[in-house]
């Protein structure tokens, strides 16, 4: 048997060969982390500020999660929803029990699915409402993003996710984000079912709603009978400082969809049903083969546990502080960035008029000088490490970020 060539070169051509052409990664090939950390196959070290775009939210190697996943490899793998196993039981409780408005739990393995399932649930409860298909339109935002489903690629108000893709299912209106007058003006049609959006925009921008932004619209869903469905797949399960992003808008929502930090690097994704919607899907209304498989559900029930404990939430306002002081410090001296926004440790560094569009070329210099960074749109950095990230890997990366940038500066 031949030795297969495991040089940067040879396996970066092999994505070029074999992968469908939508991905554009950066030339190295990550290997193992700890942490904080990330090592690439040539034995370079990365300070993680990605965790796998939010997904990491315990870093790499978590031996919590690593205890979990081979305790259950050694069990049982998949089963189905055909018959009953522990895990998914379990972490559908703790997940009602964790929330303030839920009462029960469709598991699935992403995001997109998440949100495709709280997108047919919306329409399905309008239909049981007796409304006719034209008054079950969802209002959006722009600047969101919810999944490449072609429903839930749809209810993301970003015409280049959509372009290419049409004809699109219909019954979604899209409103500027943060609008609140837009919002009370789009219920006067009489054919709103719901209100989807993020309480933090990610791909979007890193933008938070406005300060009584969510409260309001909650008033408004309640008025006009429309559900309230709040997209936290990456702004959720303490990312922001809470288990829950709305808790600290002192909302109730409807419907919310978790994935990402879920199984913090497993794939899993949720929807939590409140009382309005919870009975309105029965037996054959929506499935899935995978979801609530009891690898998954196993790293998500520690996963879940960890998470939202008192000493993670506590280490999230912490370094977002540290990392935010040194993001003023760098820019006090480049003067790169209009704004850094964002909640707990999902941060946005927006870049100044001069460097608009070059996201990506910062990226490049960071990997460069050992560090994994992601942007959101070509004219914001996107700052969401590891929940359990140290002081001295915040340090450590705000150094690498600062020479990276330097670089860039000067090139």
């Amino acid at each position: 048997m031949h030795s297969q060539d495991s040089s940067v070169s040879s396996l970066t051509a092999l994505g070029k060969r074999y992968w469908l052409p939508v991905y554009k990664p950066r030339e190295l090939v990550l290997d193992h982390g700890k942490g904080a950390r990330v090592w690439d196959t040539d034995g370079r070290d990365y300070i993680d500020f990605g965790a796998g775009i939010a997904v990491n939210a315990l870093g790499h190697q978590d031996p919590d999660l690593l205890e979990a996943l081979t305790a259950q490899a050694g069990k049982l793998w998949h089963a189905s929803n055909v018959f009953y196993t522990e895990p998914p039981l379990r972490l559908a409780e703790e997940l009602v029990n964790a929330s303030d408005f839920a009462e029960r739990v469709f598991l699935c393995n992403s995001g997109g699915e998440a949100n495709e399932a709280a997108i047919k649930l919306v329409r399905k409860w309008a239909a049981a409402q007796g409304r006719p298909p034209e008054r079950r339109v969802i209002v959006t935002f722009k600047g969101s993003f919810h999944g490449r489903t072609l429903a839930t690629v749809t209810a993301t108000a970003q015409p280049k996710y959509q372009a290419g893709y049409e004809p699109l299912p219909e019954g979604f209106r899209y409103l500027a984000f943060n609008d609140a007058e837009a919002l009370e003006a789009a219920f006067a049609a009489g054919d709103v079912a719901a209100v989807m959006l993020e309480p933090v925009q990610g791909e979007g921008g890193v933008v938070p709603t406005a300060p009584g932004f969510l409260k309001r619209v909650r008033e408004l869903c309640d008025a006009h009978e429309a559900l309230l469905v709040l997209d936290e797949i990456q702004c959720g399960m303490g990312r922001t400082g809470a288990l829950f992003a709305h808790s600290h808008d002192h909302v109730k929502p409807d419907i919310v969809t978790l994935a990402k930090a879920l199984g913090c690097g497993f794939p899993i994704g949720a929807m939590l049903a409140g009382p309005k919607v919870a009975e309105v899907m029965q037996y054959g209304a929506h499935g899935t083969t995978f979801g609530g498989n009891p690898m998954a559900a196993a790293v998500a029930r520690v996963a879940l546990r960890k998470l939202a404990s008192s000493e993670v939430l506590m280490n999230v306002e912490r370094q977002a502080n540290d990392l935010r002081e040194g993001l003023a410090r760098i820019n006090h001296d480049l003067h790169l960035f209009d704004e850094v926004r964002g909640r707990g440790l999902m941060i946005g560094a927006v870049l100044a008029a001069a460097y608009k569009g070059r996201a990506g070329e910062i990226l490049d210099h960071a990997a460069a000088h050992g560090l994994l960074l992601l942007q959101a749109g070509p004219d914001v950095l996107r700052f969401v490490p590891p929940l359990t990230i140290g002081d001295e890997e915040i340090a450590e990366g705000l150094k690498r970020l600062r020479a990276a940038l330097t670089a860039f500066v000067a090139a």
